[in-house]
């Protein structure tokens, strides 16, 4: 088993940055330089949803000062507009712009093209499955250690 699951950790680290690879691709075919691949992906990310700064740390998906800049970046080059909470003064509420929408749209397009690829494989849709438990499981794991810790 440790061989598999040290096998895995490898792998996951080599598939974000191979879909990071795919992202700036795709960025520079929809003729956007202004942003990276990672601001693009958390544009994807926060969807088209109201989003709290915090919900994005909180939930694990971007850490501290990165999605601060990041943020800020998304913000300058309009992809994102920034709203006090009316509820919370000191919350911050993130929204996706028209223009951010639009390349959001161009990600999601991408991503249905590459799963109608996928689709070409017969009975990679079950191994599919099967890994995404798997990783959820791993998730899982990570997320248990790093809030409680080793269990001795």
């Amino acid at each position: 088993m440790s061989d598999e699951y040290f096998s895995i950790v490898r792998l996951i680290e080599r598939l974000h940055r191979h879909f990071l690879d795919v992202l700036r691709i795709e960025l520079r075919c929809l003729g956007i330089g202004d942003i990276n691949a990672v601001q693009a992906l958390l544009l994807f990310n926060i969807g088209e949803a109201e989003v709290v700064i915090r919900d994005l740390k909180d939930r694990g998906y971007y850490q501290g000062s990165n999605v601060s800049y990041n943020i800020k970046k998304l913000t300058e080059c309009g992809y994102l507009a920034q709203e006090r909470s009316p509820h919370d003064g000191r919350a911050v509420v993130l929204r996706l712009t028209e223009q951010g929408l639009k390349l959001r749209a161009g990600i999601h397009d991408l991503q249905t093209h590459l799963a109608i690829l996928l689709r070409q494989n017969p009975g990679l849709e079950t191994d599919l499955q099967a890994s995404s438990v798997a990783l959820s499981q791993l998730e899982r794991t990570w997320t248990d250690y790093v809030r409680y810790g080793r269990k001795r």
